[in-house]
């Protein structure tokens, strides 16, 4: 018997014990370019990969498809698929024997399969809406689907963005191969089972997990924020009121989790753990305080999904921006609060978007995500291109319950409702103008005036008016420290900006920790999608790294950094900082006179 004889007997021996009758698919072999070896290799990789097939995937391949192994496909690709042919690169039977078929050739032969039946009768997985929705092609207010997939952190292969139908044979690819690819891509993994008839088990999965990042972006040294759904009480839409800034004047969208306290029952007295809550706020990488309105009707700032801790929102909000925030809770079951924390957390570690102020705001990528990650939300009419106009939707439809904002007093109480300190500042400036002619009509007014004009004031005034005048300089001088911030991320992230280029080259290594500590997926440069339990200890230990490395460089960053102020906003922060200090040394002098009693 001649070896090329032995060689194919041995390949029909395989491929016989690898198929099965429920995913007979008829592929006609054309070998005849082929060495015996990859003859004997090109029919078990098809058999391996045919005997991989679901159900659904075999029963719709009707026509018999042909396979040719070729050398003239173009550089960097695998297959094709043309007129019912598999158009194969030859070299991947190079790698394959009889007993183990390459990785590589069989992702090739799924690949190609996939598309086979994408276009068959029975396919057209690509454009289904729900497969669209969970790729990243989203629905869009002024658009039928957005044109560009900015899921690109964490993709098991950048071809898959391309377009709708590489995605779909991309991640059959992965479905069919991967064990963990329902663990990376869950909701996906659900998604194909149900088209192809395949069963998944995802049950040991990890629970989704956070980057914990503080209101500048920047991940929190505590390192990773495991999330466990079936301790999240309730989702409320979160909306911060309205202010004078142009990109801010409909409020901000964001979704709070009530995550209940560890021994806690879950129910409504999880409402009272706000220290355990956390919100999910979609962020330009750039405080939102000030931003460039240019640059942001324009797409120039990345936007990413960021995880905060409820306190240090409602700090941020209430006592920084003077603006009131809302919580309303969202009408959605146990099942639906799972899905949309598991949507989450893919967005989170994968979705790097461009920020838009009219069609990529707050209020869309909101709205996207309640979408993607409730099948039920989908179907009904509530996008909205403003913060107030979505939370009007989600009340029309039923799906936001304002009842809980009934008795203002008692939402307060419950947390539904949490006041601006401008009312708070207002009462201190009150006390403040009692016996001084201060030049401004209120508060706010106070606080934009340049630091010089305060100063002039500041040792006017009595025991009290004083104690009041060092808690508004202080709200002040946080204020100034944002702008501040601001002003040089600006500067930093435009590369024409000749002057700040000592400041990026003396800082290259304080600035990259900081962009990859605002990028979650930055810390898992390695897999795809959701990281699985096996990785999440290494990327845990590199933002613990990154972390204590930032923190010795923030001193000197923050010297270098405000020497590149502009002039009036160095002078401004230095003199607002001596405000607070000049203040402070006044009221313990008054405090000491008047027998330590204020």
């Amino acid at each position: 018997m001649t070896a090329a004889r032995t060689l194919a007997l041995v390949a029909a021996f395989a491929a016989a014990l690898l198929a099965t009758p429920a995913c007979a698919v008829e592929l006609a072999n054309d070998t005849q370019n082929l060495t015996d070896a990859q003859r004997a290799a090109s029919d078990a990789v098809l058999a391996r990969a045919t005997s991989l097939l679901p159900p659904a995937w075999a029963g719709a391949l009707d026509a018999p498809l042909r396979v040719q192994w070729r050398d003239d496909l173009p550089a960097h690709v695998d297959g094709h698929y043309v007129a019912n042919t598999l158009q194969l690169r030859r070299g991947l039977l190079d790698a394959s024997t009889v007993d183990a078929p390459s990785r590589n050739a069989l992702a090739a032969v799924l690949h190609e399969l996939a598309h086979a039946w994408d276009r068959s009768p029975r396919g057209g997985l690509s454009r289904e809406a729900r497969l669209l929705d969970l790729a990243g092609w989203s629905v869009a207010p002024l658009h039928a689907r957005v044109r560009r997939n900015d899921f690109h952190d964490r993709s098991p292969d950048a071809y898959e963005l391309t377009d709708p139908r590489e995605f779909v044979a991309v991640n059959l690819e992965h479905f069919v191969l991967d064990a963990d690819y329902a663990c990376r891509r869950p909701a996906l993994a659900r998604w194909f089972a149900a088209r192809t008839g395949a069963t998944v088990h995802a049950n040991d999965c990890a629970t989704p997990t956070f980057v914990q990042a503080r209101s500048d972006g920047a991940a929190d040294p505590s390192s990773l924020l495991a999330l466990d759904p079936s301790r999240v009480y309730a989702i409320d839409y979160l909306i911060a009121g309205a202010d004078r800034q142009p990109m801010s004047r409909w409020g901000h969208s964001m979704l709070r989790l009530v995550v209940c306290a560890p021994g806690r029952a879950v129910g409504p007295d999880c409402r009272l753990d706000i220290a355990w809550h956390v919100v999910l706020s979609f962020r330009a990488f750039v405080d939102d305080v000030q931003l460039s309105s240019w640059r942001g009707l324009a797409g120039g700032y990345p936007s990413r999904l960021f995880a905060l801790p409820m306190p240090q929102v409602i700090d941020e909000y209430t006592k920084v921006e003077l603006r009131d925030l809302t919580s309303i809770p969202l009408k959605l079951s146990r099942q639906e609060i799972a899905s949309l924390m598991e949507r989450a957390a893919q967005v989170h570690w994968s979705y790097d978007g461009r920020y838009r102020f009219v069609t990529r705001n707050c209020a869309v990528e909101t709205w996207t995500l309640l979408h993607d990650g409730v099948p039920r939300l989908a179907s009904l009419d509530l996008s909205s291109l403003t913060p107030t106009g979505l939370q009007s939707r989600l009340v029309r439809a039923g799906v936001a319950d304002m009842s809980v904002l009934a008795d203002i007093d008692e939402a307060r109480r419950l947390g539904y409702r949490f006041d601006s300190q401008g009312q708070h500042y207002a009462e201190l400036f009150a006390v403040a103008t009692s016996t001084l002619p201060l030049p401004a009509r209120d508060v706010v007014s106070w606080l934009d005036l340049p630091a010089s004009r305060r100063t002039e004031w500041l040792d006017r005034g009595d025991l009290k008016q004083t104690a009041a005048l060092l808690v508004i300089e202080t709200a002040a001088l946080r204020r100034a420290e944002l702008r501040a911030t601001d002003a040089l991320k600006r500067r930093l992230l435009d590369d024409n900006d000749r002057d700040a280029s000592a400041l990026r080259s003396d800082t290259r290594d304080a600035i990259a920790i900081a962009a990859r500590l605002a990028r979650p997926a930055s810390f898992a440069p390695s897999g795809y999608g959701i990281p699985t339990a096996d990785e999440r200890p290494a990327i845990a230990s590199r933002i613990a790294v990154d972390a204590a490395s930032a923190a010795e460089h923030e001193a000197a960053l923050r010297a270098l950094a405000e020497s590149m102020l502009d002039r009036p906003q160095a002078d401004g922060l230095a003199l607002t900082r001596d405000n607070v200090d000049r203040l402070g040394r006044r009221l313990r002098r008054l405090s000491a006179s008047a027998g330590g009693a204020l």
